[in-house]
């Protein structure tokens, strides 16, 4: 009794022991959950790839139920993408979650697991070796082999070195390509050997269709005939034999033509020979983009570095909603509309940097110019400056007022060079202006305006505007790829680009400094780059090419030949930061040539942005204006000038500091410019300037003005009537330049460089000697009344 007893109790120990084996509905639960986990981790992993950065402080703060992340599966999504890629394998642990759910597909559909072991033994090893792999490019970004796959390879170059650990790696990737998939050089070639007799057998083929084709057509006629002679089409009733009689007469000659022919064929033999056909004259030029590739321009500075962002200062410009003020402003427009029976059906407010826009739906019936009117109204009961009113907003059928932030935020130069719509422009010479008021980046392409007028009065941001411009071409475009002709008469804001000189400068020949703060320089300049274009537009009718750009892509093709005069042409874009000072020393010497520029060198790349600071007719002439279409205004100081510089009024309600409206024909936009100040240009221009340059600025083509003093006049008879009083002015002010008589005596150019000449010819002042303002050769005015008294003739 003892015994069984005691068999009993064993066997009941054995029913309830653990077994890790699951039924069938265990399975579908877990295999379910795997699946679904597994798709989980894929969605966190992609959304983790866009987002990791915004959401690297949410990590620290996983139980702030006030914390949000961006991860598309919230805070959890991402602190397990950031254990597995970020902290562990990189982005070869999608094989993780491909794995996951692999797994839980095969528990849930119930199929075999002896291939799932395979899969995860050869998919850990996989993840593993990517991890590695990809950490020799994970010295700028984390993601790719994470924090394993980058210590891993850093530890393992530390004993192999770089060459060792790649030949590590290549050792391995051919193991498992030779175990994992049995892959041999002997498969490798029978797979060619089976290839290549293939395409034997299918030119055998193909060379006895012939005869095959001919077999297939006797067959088939002698079967015709059998049915012709058995069994006839139709057959009248009445009399049968003659109609049977009739078809037998009809098939027999044709039967008698064919059969000799089968003998024919079956009795000769015939050699196909397939002939070969004739080969294409190979291009000169394809043949030499494929020996030695495309002509790549930036060869000659291939190590040339594009300046970094961090050279760039972050002001923190992060736009901030105070909403106690964007509700005050909505009471007061409405307030001060109802005042004159004005209703407003519906109001919407977007804030920007500096201005934020209310758009307001007026009820029906109302008419638009009563509300464009009470524009001073609105301005002085919101205490504003700089009101302005756009009726309607083109494309949204509302009602826009803007209104200055008591707070404006900065716009830096950092945020719009860093923003992915400057970065992945598609444009040839794109420019980051700003921010709009919707706070988008706004960024425009300098080579379809094509040239671009700014102005706005003193302080208001022309300069800064321009250094933006400059910065945005910096950081986009080779030394090889554009080249700058600045003029800056007050000869203090472009100073700091004299560091760039060598690699993104162009000056005339003979010239010491490529920045031209002579105003009497610029006119030769001009006309050199007037020049310049009539060579290029020579280039181009040669190539057969329509604009810079298709010859360039046909030059870089090898299709131009360099024995022809044909090169490489880089942009060329010149910057004037004074246009108003030149129109007033020069007058119609500067216009002409720029106006000659502004309409014809669109084409060949030559590109125009010129500045003032006083809008007026006089400087801004119609001539200018009409080859000027893109147009830049900041903050005038009264409608005339706005509608000088625009066309339209509104300049003169802006607010300063860099707050700019823009057109490019169409309507306007307002801006606020990118703010980029002196320091910073200075560590652009210092470290493009530090790296290797070309060896000398680009060079122009040399232009030789009326003031070289080739051709003296030495008659007396044709002495100009001013020639004693502008001696008198060179002998006082010992200083032997066209400018001075120009300033002096109010002449133009040409007539001044005349005089000068024949100052040189009487012995009054010394020769020509370039850049530098002749010599005077009278000290004192005594001296020179006794030579002009002494030497009539002179």
């Amino acid at each position: 009794m003892a015994k069984k007893k005691a068999k009993t109790k064993k066997t009941t120990n054995k029913s309830r022991k653990f077994s890790l084996k699951l039924n069938r509905q265990q399975k579908v639960v877990l295999g379910s959950f795997l699946m679904l986990f597994g798709l989980a981790l894929i969605v966190a992993f992609v959304s983790f790839l866009f987002n990791w950065q915004a959401d690297q402080s949410i990590l620290n703060e996983f139980t702030d139920r006030q914390a949000n992340a961006k991860n598309w599966l919230s805070k959890f999504g991402a602190a397990v993408s950031d254990f597995f890629i970020y902290r562990g394998f990189g982005i070869a642990s999608f094989s993780i979650a491909i794995l996951t759910l692999l797994t839980g597909i095969y528990l849930f559909l119930g199929f075999q697991s002896t291939s799932l072991k395979k899969f995860w033994f050869w998919g850990v090893l996989v993840m593993i070796w990517f991890s590695i792999f990809l950490g020799f490019f994970a010295t700028e970004n984390a993601l790719l082999g994470g924090r394993i796959g980058f210590e891993m390879n850093d530890f393992l170059q530390d004993y192999l070195g770089f060459i060792g650990t790649a030949l590590l790696m290549l050792f391995l990737l051919m193991a498992y390509i030779s175990i994992r998939f049995k892959v041999t050089p002997e498969l490798i070639g029978s797979y060619f050997k089976s290839g290549k007799q293939e395409l034997q057998d299918a030119f055998d083929e193909r060379s006895t269709s012939a005869v095959s084709e001919t077999d297939e057509e006797l067959d088939w006629k002698k079967e015709v005939k059998i049915q012709t002679e058995e069994k006839p089409a139709s057959i009248d009733l009445s009399d049968p034999k003659p109609e049977v009689k009739e078809v037998e007469e009809e098939a027999e000659p044709e039967m008698k033509i064919q059969e000799p022919v089968k003998e024919e064929i079956e009795d000769v033999s015939m050699e196909v020979e397939a002939a070969p056909e004739e080969e294409e004259e190979d291009n000169l030029s394809n043949k030499l983009v494929r020996d030695f590739g495309e002509f790549d321009p930036t060869l000659e500075l291939k190590n040339y570095k594009f300046p970094t962002i961090d050279l760039l200062k972050d002001y923190g410009g992060t736009i901030t909603i105070n909403q106690e003020e964007l509700e005050e402003n909505k009471n007061r427009i409405v307030e001060t509309l109802k005042n004159y029976k004005i209703e407003i059906a519906q109001i919407k407010a977007t804030v920007g940097p500096t201005v934020t826009l209310y758009e307001i739906i007026p009820e029906a019936g109302i008419r638009i110019s009563k509300i464009k009117n009470l524009e001073d109204d609105i301005a002085l009961s919101l205490s504003a400056l700089g009101i302005r009113i756009i009726a309607p907003i083109p494309g949204r059928g509302t009602i826009g007022i803007e209104v200055p932030n008591k707070n404006a935020s900065i716009v830096s130069m950092r945020s719009v060079i860093s923003s992915p719509k400057f970065q992945n422009a598609e444009m040839e010479l794109p420019l980051a202006l700003g921010k709009t008021i919707s706070n988008e980046t706004f960024v425009v392409d300098l080579a379809k305006m094509p040239h671009m007028l700014m102005a706005g009065a003193t302080g208001q941001g022309k300069s800064v505007g321009l250094n933006a411009i400059l910065t945005s071409l910096l950081y986009f475009k080779h030394p090889a790829e554009v080249k700058f002709v600045l003029v800056d008469p007050k000869k203090v804001e472009l100073t700091l680009f004299n560091k760039i000189e060598r690699h993104y400068l162009a000056k005339l020949p003979d010239t010491d400094e490529a920045i031209i703060t002579d105003n009497t320089k610029v006119i030769n300049t001009l006309n050199s780059l007037c020049i310049e274009m009539d060579n290029r537009y020579e280039l181009l009718k040669n190539a057969m090419c329509r604009n810079l750009k298709e010859y360039n892509t046909k030059f870089k093709a090898r299709k131009l030949n360099p024995n022809d005069g044909h090169k490489y042409l880089p942009y060329i874009v010149l910057v004037v930061d004074e246009f108003a000072d030149l129109i007033m020393t020069a007058g119609k010497e500067v216009e002409t040539p720029i106006a000659r520029l502004a309409q014809l060198a669109r084409a060949i790349g030559i590109h125009l942005i010129i500045a003032t600071q006083r809008p007026s007719v006089n400087v801004i002439t119609g001539i200018i204006k009409a080859n000027f279409p893109a147009r830049v205004a900041f903050r005038v100081t009264s409608k005339i000038d706005s509608r000088t510089i625009l066309d339209n009024q509104g300049a003169d309600q802006l607010i300063g500091r860099g707050d700019m409206l823009f057109t490019q024909g169409n309507e306007l936009k307002r801006l606020q410019c990118a703010f980029v100040d002196t320091p910073e240009v200075d560590k652009i221009t210092e470290f493009i300037g530090s790296q290797k340059a070309y060896p000398d600025a680009h060079l122009l083509p040399a232009y030789e003005s009326e003031e070289s003093g080739t051709g003296l006049d030495i008659d007396v008879s044709e002495r100009d009537k001013l020639f004693r009083e502008a001696a008198e002015v060179i002998v006082t002010a010992q200083q032997g330049s066209a400018s001075l008589l120009q300033r002096k005596l109010k002449l133009g150019y040409n007539r001044a460089g005349r005089i000068i000449d024949q100052l040189e010819a009487a012995g009054i002042v010394g020769p020509f000697e370039g850049s530098k303002a002749r010599q005077v050769l009278i000290t004192d005015l005594a001296a020179l009344d006794q030579l002009l008294n002494e030497a009539p003739n002179n």
